[in-house]
């Protein structure tokens, strides 16, 4: 493993942040299989393994293609874990790995400072905000406002006047909030710190916007590791609330969590539904650089909280034969895989078509 890099990201309109990505996973989810076990054979076999680490959030679909895409393709043995954003961008900067998915994208200044490290779009995700609130049943309003006080321990308690305000007619209880955040250096934790920071910047600082940040110390708050973590954590706390992936929906719905609606740059409370990604999504994708760093956060229509789902990648690889295969794997990913049998199941949507000629030619840049 690579020593530690210091990695800086920031959304639009906001600050670079400095952010220390370690190069370690604790309590990594992981969804290595049988072609995993068998990379240690890849030279006497003749076949090339292509290895990716990273974001929990995006780790669904990947394990998705690397069944599909391993079957069709027998001579490539795909191996993924969930370790994070953060250890996923690190190690693929450190060329411990082929990918490293990633949440969050890589800044203008990280570009400069690793010339040859692509952050290539495969897919566009969301963030939800879940909640373990007893007797609610109605989907409840939230902004990032009310989020952020929550966060920095503000707000203690779920019938907090400023909460009731944005959800009339709603019986909400005295029982305390519990706070859950992300332990390791997460691209959802990237995501949600900058939509707080962006509907609520006098109440959360862009120097708190990153991969790993400063929590506030608030009484009861809680870390967890991983996607799946944040769900069955949130699921044993009355009274939790969460930032969870959209690819965990399934399993937070099974956990008993709402979902919130989340307030856009206009005010109006949107749910994070296909339609309403579409629409967010609509106000960004025309100014998605040729880098593929854009911030799709807080819009004015639609679901606020969304991102592009990203493949961190060395422009040169350790082989001829390596590079072949993460350009073929990702190619795929981007088409066949764009699918709905693949994104469907995860609640993912795929690439406008102008985002995905930007992702291609990030691809063939590979060799």
């Amino acid at each position: 493993m690579g020593k530690p890099i210091r990695m800086v990201f920031a959304a639009a309109a906001l600050a670079p942040v400095a952010l220390l990505a370690a190069c370690g996973s604790s309590g990594s989810s992981s969804s290595s299989s049988s072609a995993s076990a068998s990379s240690s054979a890849s030279s006497s076999s003749g076949s090339t393994t292509v290895s990716e680490t990273g974001s929990t959030l995006l780790l669904p679909l990947v394990s998705a293609w690397q069944v599909a895409y391993g079957t069709a393709n027998p001579n490539v043995l795909i191996t993924t874990s969930g370790t994070g954003s953060g250890t996923g961008i690190a190690d693929a900067a450190a060329g411990t790995v082929n990918i490293g998915g990633s949440d969050a994208y890589l800044s203008s200044a990280n570009i400069s400072q690793y010339p040859g490290l692509l952050n290539i779009p495969l897919s566009v995700a969301a963030l939800v905000i879940n909640y373990n609130v007893p007797g609610v049943k109605k989907p409840l309003n939230l902004n990032g406002t009310v989020l952020a006080s929550i966060y920095s321990g503000k707000i203690k308690t779920w019938n907090d006047p400023a909460i009731t305000k944005l959800n009339p007619g709603v019986s909400l209880p005295s029982t305390k909030i519990v706070t859950l955040h992300r332990a390791d250096s997460s691209g959802s934790t990237f995501l949600f710190t900058s939509y707080l920071n962006a509907q609520a910047p006098s109440g959360w600082s862009s120097s708190n916007v990153g991969t790993t940040v400063s929590w506030p110390s608030v009484p009861g708050a809680t870390a967890e590791t991983g996607s799946g973590a944040m769900v069955k954590g949130c699921g044993a706390i009355k009274g939790c609330i969460a930032y969870i992936g959209i690819s965990y929906r399934t399993q937070a719905a099974a956990a008993g969590l709402g979902e919130a609606d989340l307030a856009n740059k206009s005010g109006k409370f949107e749910p994070a539904s296909s339609a309403n990604i579409g629409a967010a999504l609509a106000t960004f994708s025309s100014k998605t650089p040729a880098s593929g760093a854009q911030s799709l956060i807080n819009g004015t229509a639609g679901y606020p909280l969304i991102n592009y789902e990203y493949a961190i990648v060395k422009t040169t690889q350790s082989s001829a034969a390596e590079a072949s295969a993460v350009k073929a794997f990702l190619s795929w990913g981007i088409t066949s895989g764009s699918t709905s049998k693949y994104l469907a199941p995860v609640n993912f949507e795929a690439l406008p078509s102008n985002v995905g000629t930007i992702a291609k030619a990030l691809i063939a840049k590979i060799h």
